[in-house]
């Protein structure tokens, strides 16, 4: 089976969406999904499967819509994708010093140039932008917390993570 990384959007912040790492694992499994991971509350799963990304999104959405009660948007990816993704990151010198200023923005649909020029027209002094393949790269050289940026393009589904938690996961993948 070939593993995956599945990215729940939006869940388990201040205290809404509430969906328990635990209770996750267990479901991905329920569901035919193997060697079932979690990592930190905020919905990284990683998971081995023969199915498509499409059929791992539309899956985990209808199951933790059916036991949480609410719509959860799923970003999935193969291995090899995340690997690629990593190896493509522009922003190694400002990740090694603050990984957790450099971040991964993928969605359902792929980026593309529009997106970054969206971002970037937002952009402060000290952020940047850049497109690899069909992710964005963001690097937010102030934090994020304060940037009119934003960690997504916009329209579409785009769920973030920092260059530490992509590296995280990575491992894990291993």
């Amino acid at each position: 089976m070939t593993k995956h990384i599945a990215l729940l959007r939006g869940i388990n912040v201040g205290g809404h969406r509430r969906v328990p790492m635990s209770e996750l694992r267990v479901l991905t499994e329920e569901v035919g999904f193997g060697d079932v991971r979690t990592y930190v509350a905020s919905g990284n799963v990683v998971l081995a499967s023969e199915h498509t990304c499409d059929v791992i999104e539309s899956t985990l959405e209808q199951v933790i819509e059916q036991r949480f009660g609410f719509a959860v948007d799923v970003v999935a990816r193969s291995a090899a994708q995340w690997t690629g993704y990593l190896n493509s990151n522009p922003f190694v010198a400002e990740g090694a010093r603050e990984p957790n200023l450099v971040m991964l923005c993928i969605g359902k649909q792929p980026a593309m140039e529009g997106h970054a020029a969206s971002l970037r027209e937002r952009a402060g002094d000290n952020e940047r932008v850049e497109l690899r393949g069909d992710a964005l790269w963001l690097y937010f050289g102030d934090g994020s917390g304060r940037s009119k940026m934003g960690l997504g393009p916009g329209a579409g589904t785009w769920t973030t993570r920092n260059l530490r938690t992509v590296r995280t996961i990575h491992d894990m993948l291993r």
